[in-house]
Order: C-alpha cells, then sequence, then structure tokens
C-alpha cells in the first residue's frame, strides 16, 4: 500500500479556478432547471401516461438547439409504433441527424460510446431493462465521464421502480421526478421558478388544477 500513488488534493482555489461545461438553457429550460453541468447522469422518473416520453423528447429538441449529437438506446420498446407515434406528435423530424437511435444490450452501447466522436448525450429507456446493479451503473460512468447519460425509469409510486433504481437516482446530480405532465427538479439544479418544467398545458391543468 506504501508504494501506492495518491491523487493530488484539490485546494478551494482549485474549485473555484475549475470551468465547468453548463448548458446554455433558455426559456423555459433555463426557468426549470437552470444551467446544469453537460456531463454526469440525470435520472427521470414517473408511472406510466404521466408524459415521461413527450419531455425527454422535448428536451431532445433542446439539446438539438445547443447543437449536442444525441443517442437513444431504446431498450424498452425499440423501434416500435409507440416510439413511432411519440415522434410523430412531437415532431422530431427536425433533429435528423442529431439523434439516433437504437436497441442494443450496454455491453454494445459502451463499446459504440468509446468510439471516437460518439455522441455527447445518451439516453437510456429504460433502468429496469439495463439489468444492472447500481456499482454496475458507476462503472458504466466512470467509463464515459465526458457524456451526459440520462436514464429513464419506472416508477413504484413516486420513487424509482426497484432498489438498484433508488440508489441511482441519489447518485444523480439532476433528478426529474414527471407527474400529470409536469417535470419536476428534485436535484442539484433548480431554476427560478423553483424547478418546474410544464410538459403540456392542457394536461397539467387537468390535473393539477389551475394554481
Amino acid at each position: 500500500m506504501s508504494g501506492d500513488r495518491l491523487k493530488r488534493a484539490l485546494t478551494v482555489n482549485d474549485i473555484l479556478n475549475k470551468k465547468y461545461e453548463l448548458l446554455d438553457f433558455k426559456g423555459d429550460w433555463y426557468d426549470a432547471f437552470d444551467q446544469p453541468e453537460g456531463r454526469g447522469l440525470w435520472f427521470v422518473w414517473g408511472n406510466s401516461g404521466n408524459g415521461k416520453t413527450s419531455f425527454l423528447l422535448q428536451m431532445m429538441k433542446e439539446f438539438a438547439r445547443l447543437g449536442k449529437r444525441m443517442l437513444m438506446n431504446s431498450l424498452e420498446e425499440g423501434a416500435g409504433h409507440t416510439i413511432h407515434k411519440a415522434l410523430l406528435r412531437e415532431g422530431m423530424s427536425v433533429l435528423n441527424r442529431k439523434l439516433l437511435i437504437v436497441n442494443e444490450s450496454m455491453e454494445q452501447l459502451d463499446i459504440r460510446l468509446s468510439k471516437r466522436k460518439s455522441p455527447e448525450i445518451v439516453f437510456i429507456d429504460s433502468f429496469q431493462y439495463a439489468r444492472m446493479s447500481f456499482w454496475e451503473w458507476v462503472g458504466f460512468l466512470e467509463k464515459h465521464p465526458d457524456k451526459l447519460i440520462v436514464v429513464i425509469s419506472q416508477a413504484d409510486g413516486k420513487k424509482p421502480m426497484g432498489r438498484p433504481a433508488v440508489s441511482t437516482m441519489y447518485h444523480a446530480s439532476l433528478k426529474i421526478w414527471v407527474e400529470g405532465y409536469k417535470a419536476f427538479s428534485k436535484g442539484r439544479y433548480i431554476g427560478q421558478n423553483g424547478g418546474t418544467y410544464t410538459i403540456y398545458e392542457k394536461g397539467a391543468k387537468l390535473y393539477h388544477g389551475t394554481e
């Protein structure tokens, strides 16, 4: 053990002088989520029928505005008809080559992300279909520190479904709960409106009321 080389400890000024790659969110995105760091782990969860898919597609449009290259690993639905309908509903054809969609194992995704010029932002749908433990997720993230990984999870009540999902959610820098066509920031980035993004105005009013 005495021969192991330790990493240099950082001073306060090291941290204060560090440059971070922040996402230049605008409008409703900035109001809800401020300007989060463009790498690491984001965790999105919610029950079926509350607007998770629409929220993610709208998020992709905002990333496209920022010029980001994205990939979605659609483990749960593949390229099925429900994905087709969602892409049409949200007008996703405007993204063209900025978004690639695959249905592959996490091992295959790991290889893809290790290549040069691989996508900067990766969506994984869903946590449960990835079939990985919390520590496997930690290892995956450590292998790709320059990526932003957005994980979508099924829910059990108001919690992510399963203990590994709960642990991974706590590990995320941005935690987003989706309910009644609204997305609520539960993580480290909360914008000036208190961290709420409205996915679908009419549906949100019917669910939450007009207040």
